[in-house]
């Protein structure tokens, strides 16, 4: 399937500002985190188990993601009322995210505000209005309205490491970039490269060892940005991979919420309260340091990325074979890394000490 060079030149420059803005902008948002208080302090931390860094570290610095996004959509992009209102959400959910980063705000006043901001891209046409091949009717705005505000959260929740949320959230948007030009969308491909430029200007500042947290502003701002674009550049199509590849591409953060909730719910607690059982926290007590956790995260977020892109391309067979041997390939080279850990331990000298890693590690996730 060609595609113009006029359009992936568009991209390319919509991707380059979003990225030299977030780049530039980071530093700046970082020194106006600590004048205003937007600081992740595990020492005053109610849970400080659950925290995964020692020391003071700024949050608030998804407004620098935020920023390169907006100036690169203004400059490029076609204002029609989809992409407005998706803007305004943003700028709802971004300012949310401002005052819960500096004040840490009521789980449960977060929420309607995240409703809130689903329902004004929503009614300004993004929305769902068939599932599979049978119209939704009325039910397209719940149901609109569920997917925005349960993305928003699955990026929210999966935020708790170093480069976590906001790495797996680039392959993702890198993953439905290459599906909308392969579609031949004609907004989608530079709302998303808007997105992945925002993200790859700020991840150098939030790697391990993070210099500065994207907090909820970048998180929430991420997953609404990833839930209304994927209405736009997948949902409208009527065929069956239009429901799944979805699905796929943000594959991680919603089973490591849906998994989360069914967990708390099991254990008589609240959806929403916070705990130290995410796919991170789990991969970090079995040894894992915090880049190699991540790393593995970025791989079977890239998995099933590559999985979505041939299922869009290719079909439904192709797409299981693919997942299927990555899967299987993953899970040797996981195996083998755990079996060389264990080897490596039993050698170690009899008082048991190990040595391990001084890096400072990541980022705990703010709910919901």
């Amino acid at each position: 399937m060609n595609i113009s060079l006029e359009v992936l030149g568009l991209v390319a420059c919509t991707l380059g500002v979003s990225f030299m803005v977030a780049l530039i902008t980071t530093p700046i948002v970082k020194a106006l985190a600590f004048r205003v208080g937007a600081v992740d302090d595990p020492n005053k931390d109610k849970d400080p188990e659950r925290r995964m860094h020692s020391r003071p570290i700024p949050r608030m610095g998804g407004l620098a993601i935020f920023l390169g996004f907006l100036v690169s959509v203004l400059m490029f992009g076609a204002l029609d009322s989809h992409i407005r209102g998706l803007m305004l959400g943003a700028v709802i959910i971004v300012i949310l995210g401002i005052f819960d980063d500096i004040y840490d705000l009521p789980a449960k006043f977060k929420f309607l505000v995240q409703i809130v901001a689903a329902l004004v891209a929503v009614f300004s046409g993004n929305v769902i209005e068939h599932l599979f091949t049978y119209p939704l009717g009325w039910l397209s705005i719940p149901v609109s309205v569920i997917w925005i505000v349960g993305v928003t959260n699955a990026v929210n929740l999966i935020d708790g490491l170093d480069g976590l949320a906001c790495g797996v959230s680039t392959i993702s948007s890198m993953t439905l970039l290459v599906i909308a030009l392969l579609m031949r969308e004609a907004q989608t491909p530079i709302l998303v490269a808007a997105l992945v430029g925002g993200c790859l200007g700020f991840l150098p500042y939030n790697l391990n060892p993070a210099k500065i947290f994207m907090g909820d502003t970048g998180s929430t701002f991420l997953g609404f940005a990833l839930g209304v674009i994927s209405i736009q550049g997948l949902f409208k199509h009527y065929m069956f991979i239009s429901f799944v590849v979805p699905f796929l591409m943000l594959g991680l953060p919603i089973f490591d919420t849906c998994f989360a909730f069914v967990r708390r719910i099991a254990h008589g607690q609240s959806p929403m309260h916070a705990d130290r059982s995410h796919v991170h926290h789990r991969l970090i007590d079995m040894g894992f340091s915090q880049k190699q956790a991540v790393a593995i995260l970025y791989i079977i977020s890239a998995i099933l990325g590559l999985s979505a892109v041939v299922l869009a391309t290719t079909g439904p067979l192709r797409a299981m074979l693919v997942l299927f041997a990555l899967c299987v390939a993953g899970g040797i080279a996981m195996r083998l890394y755990l079996n060389n850990n264990e080897k490596r331990i039993h050698r170690e000298e009899p008082d048991g000490e190990v040595e391990t890693d001084e890096e400072e590690v990541g980022e705990g996730e703010e709910e919901p």
